[in-house]
């Protein structure tokens, strides 16, 4: 595997992908430098899997003749049947693809689409599994898209050899931006891409990161807040007041259902304190539906009896654990971690 590639893996979660992004950008950035990127997904990649080139790229890279005699007898020889209502039920050989489903396959399409990967000078590479980031960095913007036009060109010409293609409907164009340039007129030149046009976003949505051109916290938190407070609307109808749940069944609901909607993306970003406030506002709504307590019941009160903490504390726990993780990952394998000074 390249070591810019996460997914699939223990230790190598959306988070050390978006990290490394970020954390690139902003390094990129201390120069002065002008910093875009590129957000590319490949399309149906899973089922672009070729047994030779796969068995070919783990015999290049050193994979042992047996394991490589394993692979090749668990993609070969495979078949599919179609299965509705009038259907033949003819099973047809299937001989290009990994089976969804399998623990091995996404391992195996990490493996397949390594190559694919390759050095940016002032940029970055990152991927996981088959999103892919391009991110440069020039004195201009204008400049940041010939780069990416260019690399583009030479990314897709490595895909077709391995018979894989990238989803031009999915792709995305950020400028990214410092604070100091925050007042600054923004840049809108397009990129072109197999002859269609993409205008730089306001926001991007990468592994359910919600990007902004300046790292603004407060559009992902905005957009994680509404996702929970639909959830929140939803099973708060199994537990009307007075009736319902018992109280320990709707602490479950609120632990494993709508704080992880909520604080998705904390270990990345910290939310202003404004953006807290919001959040510790619909947070008590929570602790009030899971105790049934008055509204008029003091915060430090609601928090104790409902045995869920303020919103302030998930945050710093959460990030704490991102950054322990982070340290004690090996370098080599994160991506993330290799960022870190020694």
């Amino acid at each position: 595997m390249h070591p810019n590639q996460c997914g699939s893996l223990p230790g190598l979660s959306t988070y050390d992908a978006c990290l490394t992004l970020t954390n690139d950008v902003r390094t990129l950035q201390r120069p002065r430098l002008k910093v875009s990127s590129l957000f590319l997904d490949i399309k149906a990649g899973f089922d672009n899997v070729d047994n030779n080139t796969l068995a070919r790229i783990l015999r290049e890279g050193g994979i042992p003749s047996y394991l490589v005699s394993w692979v090749s007898s668990f993609l070969g020889e495979r078949s599919c049947t179609l299965v509705f209502q009038g259907a033949p039920g003819t099973p047809a050989p299937v001989n290009v693809g990994a089976p969804q489903g399998s623990p091995i396959s996404p391992l195996l399409f990490l493996l397949y689409v390594a190559p694919l990967h390759f050095g940016i000078p002032r940029g970055l590479m990152i991927s996981y599994v088959d999103d892919f980031a391009l991110t440069v960095a020039s004195l201009s913007y204008r400049g940041n898209i010939c780069r990416l036009q260019d690399l583009f060109d030479k990314l897709e010409r490595k895909a077709s050899r391995l018979g894989v293609s990238f989803s031009v409907a999915k792709t995305e164009l950020i400028h990214w931006r410092t604070l100091s340039q925050r007042h600054s007129p923004k840049c809108v030149a397009p990129i072109q891409i197999k002859g269609e046009l993409f205008h730089p976003g306001n926001s991007v949505r990468w592994l359910g990161y919600w990007f902004t051109p300046a790292l603004d916290p407060a559009a992902h938190f905005s957009r994680r807040l509404a996702l929970a407070q639909g959830a929140f609307a939803l099973i708060r109808r199994l537990s009307p007041p007075g009736a319902g749940l018992p109280p320990y069944l709707c602490h479950r609901l609120a632990t494993s259902l709508v704080a992880p909607i909520l604080l998705y993306g904390a270990d990345l970003f910290t939310p202003s304190v404004g953006t807290t406030a919001r959040l510790d506002t619909f947070w008590r709504k929570v602790q009030r539906w899971t105790t049934n307590c008055f509204s008029a019941t003091p915060t430090g009160i609601l928090s104790v009896e409902s045995c869920l903490p303020p919103m302030s504390l998930l945050i710093a726990h959460r990030q704490r654990l991102a950054a322990l993780r982070v340290v004690c990952s090996p370098p080599s394998l994160n991506p993330a971690t290799a960022r870190l000074h020694p």
